[in-house]
Formats: structure tokens, sequence, C-alpha cells
């Protein structure tokens, strides 16, 4: 592995506390002298991504000097390039006993001890900041903006030690951590290995995407998000097993790893590319697919804009190589897969459906075109929506100021 790409930072952080170390800390933590704080959904996934070394360089959530350099500079205090605040947030009640210096036991819904947090800062969560800075808009209408709103108002910024991992009941087999895609790309022998994120079903534009992607490396990593998304996105285990089914007959086996990426969705364009690639450079990725609007939503961010933000960084301070992919479709005309860089031809030929579209095909039962998807994949969606429930309105963990 001493060949294999460095991780953010320099080093692969570990937070996971083995050994006299940890029963140690777990039984201080358990004690009812300790404060507590419940963690939602997506805290649980930063949480243990940071303890996994996913993350890395962050050893914890972060303190003022990080996130006011993260939103004002898209860099951490050190100046490493860094985009997303990776925050843990509390209500004014929970934080009022809560004081710097303090230990601070991390919980689940069940009260299940996960980790400690070491505070080091307490500092106002000034809301429409980060919602300006790293979503570019103040609008409650844009997922990730309305998340921030109903986060609490205070930010408790620290290490953390983590004690006891989420129990997870859901793709066991395909939870890496990144020590282990590093050791797995290396027992392979891949040095040039090119990640792929997606919260959505896979269809041909993006095989076609990465498969041309593997013509200049050795091997993909398949990295579906299976964190918190929209209500209405298509749900993590129909995602996955579209992939299962794709990779049965349309991929070479010894050049595909399909792994699971625990994050929560931010739904941040450009800024949530940039983080998208780093941490997969922590994974041991060498290249990362770009593709249009990547990690967007609604109509808040231009076709490129992800593209773009590479630019306002030096290659060498990212580290991972972008690939950039412009619309990809079906063209009759070519009879194949094209995009506008390849295909001569005027729009009229080219098959492209809107994910509206492919769901409204699918709530009718009717399959979505071999052109578009895989038949097996298709079929996996046409199951899902036979059994599927009415979507419920869009909603998010909250921890409402009381």
């Amino acid at each position: 592995m001493s060949k294999a790409i460095k991780p953010h930072g320099g080093r692969l952080v570990d937070r996971i506390l083995v050994g006299e170390a940890r029963d140690e800390l777990k039984a201080k933590a358990e004690r009812p002298s300790m404060k507590r704080v419940v963690l939602n959904e997506r805290e649980i996934s930063d949480l243990e991504m940071i303890a996994t070394g996913a993350l890395s360089p962050l050893e914890g959530f972060m303190c003022m000097d990080d996130y006011e350099n993260v939103l004002d500079t898209m860099r951490l205090s050190n100046g490493l390039p860094w985009t997303i605040p990776v925050v843990l947030s509390a209500t004014d009640e929970e934080a009022k006993d809560l004081k710097e210096g303090d230990d601070v036991a991390l919980v689940d819904s069940s009260n299940t001890v996960l980790a400690v947090l070491h505070l080091e800062e307490k500092h106002h969560h000034d809301k429409s900041k980060e919602a300006v800075e790293v979503y570019g808009v103040d609008d409650l209408n844009h997922p990730g903006v309305k998340y921030v709103y109903q986060m609490g108002n205070i930010l408790l910024g620290g290490k953390i030690s983590m004690i006891n991992r989420p129990k997870h009941k859901d793709f066991a087999k395909y939870r890496l951590d990144p020590i282990e895609t590093r050791v797995l790309f290396a027992k392979k022998g891949w040095k040039r290995i090119v990640g792929f994120q997606t919260r959505n079903p896979v269809h041909r534009a993006h095989e076609y995407i990465q498969k041309c992607a593997l013509e200049i490396v050795d091997a993909i990593l398949l990295h579906p998000l299976v964190g918190e998304t929209k209500s209405d996105d298509i749900p993590a285990d129909v995602r996955m097993r579209s992939y299962e089914v794709l990779l049965e007959k349309y991929y070479p086996k010894d050049r595909v790893a399909l792994a699971v990426f625990p994050a929560a969705m931010r739904y941040a364009g450009p800024k949530e590319a940039i983080f998208h690639a780093l941490v997969r450079k922590n994974y041991g990725c060498t290249h990362f697919i770009v593709g249009r609007d990547h990690a967007g939503v609604g109509n808040y961010y231009g076709s490129f804009d992800a593209h773009y933000i590479f630019d306002e960084f030096d290659h060498g301070e990212i580290g991972i190589t972008p690939l950039f992919f412009d619309y990809t479709f079906y063209c009759k005309a070519c009879n194949g897969m094209a995009s506008y860089k390849t295909c001569p031809h005027d729009s009229a030929h080219h098959v492209s459906l809107s994910g509206t579209q492919v769901r409204n095909m699918l709530q009718q039962g009717q399959a979505p075109p071999p052109v578009f998807t895989r038949p097996e994949v298709a079929q996996v969606l046409c199951e899902h929506y036979s059994h599927a429930t009415p979507l419920a309105q869009d909603t998010v963990p909250t921890k409402v100021a009381r």
C-alpha cells in the first residue's frame, strides 16, 4: 500500500478505540453523570466517517476556525481544501449545561453510546451564512438549506473517540471502510482507480461514462450513497440491487468493486462535488467522475458548475484527478450512447428522460426503454414501484431550539 494515493492531509485518521482505552471510556460514558447528546441519522453517518478516516483529516466535529474557513475560503484552517462543514448541533436546552473541556456522550435514538465528544468549543450557529456560503441560496425549498435551519442553534466542536460503531442491518458485505478499500485495491494490484458517486439507480448514461473512464484506469469503485436522502429519491436497497443485476452481465468482474458510501446527501452541487472527490481519495481512488449537475437538486446550480469549481484549486492540493463528462444520451442516428462532445446529430435524435418522467412511467407499470436503462435494472425498478406506497412529504431530522 506504500504506493497508494495518500489520504487528504497525508494520514488516514482512526478514531475507533479498542482494548483497555475503549473499556475505560465506555465505563465513563455510561455513567449518569456524563452529559449526553442524541444524534440524528446524518450526524451518526458523519460520526462514523470521521472515526474510520473517510473524512480525513478531520478528527472530530469542526471547531470555529475550521468551520468559518470552510464557509469563507473553502479550506480548513490549515489551508487544506475542504468545502462542506461537518458539524454537530445542539439545541439551546441541550447545550446550556455543556462546558468546554467536558467529555460528552454521543448516543443514538435508543440511548446507546456510540462515541465521546471531547468538547473544545461551543459557538453560535449562523444558519443564514451557512446556507448562502455552502448552498448558494437562503431558500427553504432547497433540501440542504432546510436541513440547516432545522439544526440546533449551537454547534459543538471537538475530537471524537468512537466506542461502539453504529449497527447496520443492510449492505453488510458492501460496508468497506477506507482502510479496507485500500487493502482491496492493493491485493488486486490496482494502481489507478476511478470512483463513481450516485444517489440514483444506474442507467445507460451512467454505464457509458463509467466504461469510458474504465478505458484509462485499472478499475472502478462504484460507490452509491446510502445515507440520508430526500424522501422522493429511490431507496438505497433498490439502487444497490440495480447495480448487482447490472454487474452480473455487463461489467468485467476483475475490474470493478462495489461498496456503499455511508454519507448523507447534502445536495450542495459544486461544493459537494469537491467534497465527494476528496472523500474518495481517502478511500484510495486516484480519479473521480464528475458528471453533469453533480449533487445538484432542482434548478439551483448550472449544469457544469461542479466542473468549474475544480479550477479554483491547484491539482496538487486536491490530489485526485477529476474526469469531467458532458450530458450523455442514446442517439438514434448514431445507434449508440453519445454525448454533446461526440454526437453531431440534432437533439431530436436523442433519447432523454427526466427523473420525473421515469418515475411516472414506473408508477404506471411501464418499464423505461432499453436505450435508457438495461432491462434487468428496469425490472428491479418496476418491482419496487409495484409495491411502493405513496411518498410522504419531505422531512429531515430536526433539532429545533426550544
